[in-house]
């Protein structure tokens, strides 16, 4: 497969090329690089694939229409993978037209690109975040996903109706992928596991919203990255069980789905912390602090339809992710 991965620089745009480049696939890995986290992870994540045969890169703004056009023009992709797009729940409470710019102007740029290139299958990060003040657990994808409760969440179901569109119109298979709280090596310093590990190191206080009681869905990238990979191999078809009469988000009688991608279990944050420690071997100091804006109380994949579809099936506990992230983050940063 020729695989073009936007978002390439990032957690787990790189560690998807990874698993693409041991197959023998050809990669095109196009990122912005821009300084919403420290540019020089992006940079060493970008190192360890140029070390690899069948990797190029890019640097691309997904917003940019004229370049996106001349990259489809001048490529041919079997299949697109979109990690591209302006991340986290708390950042777009503070700069709002980051989110419009990449997730929305950016991801129609994409769609254009997939439509007049006639790629294969559009796979495209949505988040759990669209399930909003939902509190019906587990979530399914059944579920309604009408009340987002921050922009960032807004702009991911904006992206699940783009997409659909296309599906419908051009025939474009689309599948929506539904991560939950993904952690492990190489991963986002704007992230609570990684802020925590270093304000733990380096002896300040952690910040502990809704005094602790919030539960998460961690899922380890290792089966994130499985779960993807087999998802590649399984355009979205239309769905033969869709009843136009009662409809649901989760499929359609265009070549388009949503499927959730987590680890199928909930963690107290307060456990996590707990879990945390004991791997760094530091007791943290909390700071206890009320229940943030655009936060929710708790997320819980339902991921039976994705182990359905490919036998998906996360096999990783969170102690030995935690190990495996503390000892590269000690490795990395040299504490």
């Amino acid at each position: 497969m020729n695989v073009l991965v936007t978002g390439g620089a990032g957690f787990i745009g790189a560690a998807l090329s990874h698993r693409l480049l041991d197959e023998g696939h050809g990669v095109l890995s196009i990122d912005n690089l821009n300084d919403y986290y420290e540019v020089s992870l992006k940079e060493s994540r970008l190192e360890r694939l140029a070390a690899r045969e069948g990797f190029r890169f890019q640097r691309l703004d997904i917003a940019d229409r004229d370049a996106m056009a001349k990259l489809f023009q001048a490529e041919q992709f079997d299949v697109v993978v979109n990690m591209a797009a302006q991340a986290g729940v708390r950042y777009s409470l503070e700069n709002p037209s980051a989110y419009v710019d990449a997730n929305l102007v950016g991801f129609g740029n994409l769609l254009e690109g997939c439509r007049h290139g006639e790629v294969g299958h559009l796979v495209f990060a949505s988040s759990s975040s669209v399930y909003g003040g939902n509190t019906r657990l587990p979530f399914a994808e059944d579920d309604p996903v009408d009340h987002p409760v921050s922009l960032y969440a807004a702009t991911k179901k904006a992206n699940e109706l783009m997409a659909h569109s296309y599906a419908h119109l051009y025939g474009l298979p689309c599948t929506g992928l539904r991560f939950f709280t993904v952690y492990g090596p190489w991963g986002r310093p704007d992230m609570a596991f990684f802020k925590f590990t270093r304000m733990i190191l380096a002896g300040e206080p952690i910040p502990v919203f809704n005094h602790g009681q919030l539960t998460r869905d961690f899922t380890y990238i290792d089966d994130i990255v499985e779960g993807m990979r087999r998802v590649l191999d399984h355009p979205a078809v239309a769905s033969p069980d869709f009843d136009p009469a009662n409809p649901t988000p989760a499929e359609s009688r265009a070549p388009y789905r949503v499927l959730n991608i987590g680890n199928g279990n909930r963690v107290q944050l307060l456990d996590y912390i707990a879990t945390l420690e004991e791997c760094l071997g530091v007791k943290a100091e909390y700071e206890m602090l009320p229940m943030q804006d655009g936060d929710v109380h708790a997320t819980h994949a339902d991921v039976s339809r994705l182990e359905a579809l490919t036998g998906y099936h996360p096999s990783t506990d969170i102690r030995t992710g935690l190990e495996r992230f503390c000892a590269w983050y000690r490795d990395y940063y040299a504490v």
